[in-house]
């Protein structure tokens, strides 16, 4: 008698079923409420954060739309504009420094005996290795300060940083059509209406921005242009400092070819690593691939990102709006801290935890947002966001410390520290999780 093979059942669809009639492996952890045959909505401990505390929300994410009168995304011109070494900048200006000699902005050094962290730092400090939130006494090791080394270590100021943002964000909103104000220093503008679709007129534009924010600011910049947010974001990075770079849309090949994969926006060390024991090391490497031999690789999501990417198919949005949903952690401290450098490894033990959660909920994120709340509870929430939705832990990693150590004040106490993950990616088909702010 022949036996079926089991492989050619029909399973039947677990959904459908009674939850009393699951299988163990198919029963949810949390309390299901189904709301229609084919919609559900979870209800857990996390959180999706509709920003405005005291109301409870629940829905299904939505297809935006784009704003009217948008032409598709093949034919947008988008610009990415960067501040080089922007904090830096501005105090090397307003304390009329030497911007060839290194500065390093952070807490006291104590020559050499701190404990606290470097916001930031100049071109010429990162000549000798030195980056934000790297230890402030790791970076006296490096480039000692007076009368030991060339070092010139100061606090920041907090007030000059934003009155000089607010400056430039005035001169780069004029001409743009679409305008997003990305963090404090970046910012996209969609200038496809600006210049009538000429990539040349797009080009001089940003030139004459690049001499107005110089004029009347004293900072320079540097400027990509592309037909996608991503392919702007790292065409201004290729002639930085007070550089414009344009990719062209027929020149994208071109542009990823023999291009380092860690040169692209949200692929980290790990990934990068993953990749090379495969022996791909640049884009068009592995995208030669092809998409299915790449997602056995590293991931079917991924190798479909990446693909879209050289593709130059992903996001062309610019827009003011910011979405309200979120997932974030908070931590509460039973007594005020001090000690900058073990407030950050808090931060990065949330961070990891959220985006842990965010991977298991089926979302990602462009938003990256990190909260500090000081001794007397004033509260400040830093953001910044990237060209693309993602969820990979390294990417936020990377933008939670750099966001703690560009922001925090290092003369106070701090309460509470938190991270969110916001500007959520939910395809329709996926089921709404919400979740409230939690502190722990």
């Amino acid at each position: 008698m022949r036996l079926s093979n089991p492989r050619h059942i029909r399973r039947q669809n677990p959904f459908l079923q009674p939850l009393e009639e699951l299988p163990v492996e198919f029963r949810p952890k949390e309390k299901l409420v189904y709301l229609t045959p084919t919609i559900e909505v979870l209800f857990c401990e996390e959180y999706i954060n509709f920003k405005h505390c005291g109301q409870y929300s629940v829905g299904v994410s939505e297809e935006q739309t784009p704003p009217q009168g948008s032409v598709s995304s093949h034919e947008r011109i988008l610009v990415h504009c960067d501040l080089d070494a922007f904090f830096a900048a501005v105090e090397i200006l307003h304390h009329s420094l030497d911007p060839n000699k290194p500065l390093i902005i952070g807490s006291d050094p104590q020559a050499g005996r701190g404990r606290g962290i470097v916001s930031t730092c100049n071109y010429a400090a990162r000549a000798f290795g030195i980056h934000s939130a790297m230890p402030i006494s790791e970076a006296w090791r490096r480039c000692p300060g007076h009368p030991f080394g060339p070092g010139h270590y100061i606090r920041g100021s907090r007030g000059l940083y934003s009155r000089a943002s607010r400056r430039v964000m005035e001169i780069l909103q004029a001409p743009a059509e679409f305008f997003e104000k990305a963090s404090i220093d970046e910012a996209y503008l969609d200038v496809t209406k600006a210049v009538n679709g000429d990539w040349d007129a797009a080009f001089a534009l940003c030139r004459a921005l690049q001499d107005t924010i110089e004029e009347q600011v004293g900072l320079t910049a540097s400027f990509g242009i592309a037909p996608t947010r991503i392919l702007a974001k790292m065409s201004s990075e290729v002639n930085k400092p007070k550089g414009i770079f344009r990719i062209l849309p027929d020149e994208i090949g071109d542009f990823f070819e023999g291009r380092s994969l860690r040169e692209v926006p949200g692929i980290g060390p790990k990934r990068a690593t993953q990749l090379a024991e495969w022996g791909l090391v640049t884009v068009d490497e592995a995208y030669v691939h092809g998409e299915l031999a790449l997602g056995r690789m590293a991931g079917e999501r991924f190798a479909s990102w990446l693909t879209r990417v050289v593709d130059g198919t992903t996001s062309a949005e610019v827009s003011p709006l910011r979405s309200r949903k979120s997932v974030g952690k908070e931590r509460t401290f039973s007594s005020d801290q001090t000690d900058h450098e073990a407030v950050l490894e808090v931060l990065r033990s949330l961070t990891q935890r959220v985006l842990t959660r965010s991977r298991e909920m089926g979302v990602s994120g462009r938003l990256a947002e990190v909260k500090i709340r000081y001794t007397g509870f004033e509260t400040h929430t830093h953001g910044r966001s990237i060209p693309v939705a993602m969820d990979e832990p390294e990417v936020f990693l990377r933008l939670a410390e750099h966001l703690f150590a560009t922001n925090v004040q290092h003369n106070r106490g701090l309460r509470l520290v938190g991270f969110r993950l916001g500007q959520l990616d939910m395809p329709p088909t996926r089921q709404a999780v919400l979740k409230w702010n939690e502190e722990e």
